[in-house]
């Protein structure tokens, strides 16, 4: 099934080079949950771009590869909710294997809340 127009999740909207993911890590600022560590940078491009990291200690192929989709996937459906001109990176941690859309949603939907309104979470 294809996704078009507003429900794509073109490579503008993504952080995809090295150099973009240090910066947002380096200065960023950080907002931890149970299950993953996001970091928020202003941009210069006025877009709103979303950067997944899920390292091999998380788990197998398989399992990084199923969080980095459902992490996307909420991101791509609540992108009219995104900040202009961020960057976020999701970073998973050990605990996130497992988790169902809706316990990310919950998760990084609060995050983003509270990163929206310049409060801690």
């Amino acid at each position: 099934m294809l996704v078009k127009g507003a429900e794509d999740f073109p490579k503008t909207a993504r952080l995809r080079k090295r150099p973009e993911f240090l910066r947002v890590s380096r200065t960023g600022r950080k907002i931890h949950t149970a299950n993953f560590l996001i970091i928020s940078k202003a941009n210069d491009q006025g877009k709103a771009r979303l950067g997944i990291t899920v390292s091999a200690k998380v788990g197998n192929s398989v399992v990084r590869n199923r969080i980095k989709r459902l992490v996307r996937e909420f991101f791509r459906r609540r992108r009219h909710e995104w900040v202009p001109g961020v960057d976020i990176l999701v970073i998973a941690r050990k605990s996130a294997p497992g988790l169902s859309l809706n316990l990310i949603a919950n998760e990084l939907g609060r995050s983003l809340l509270s990163q929206r309104s310049g409060q801690k979470s």
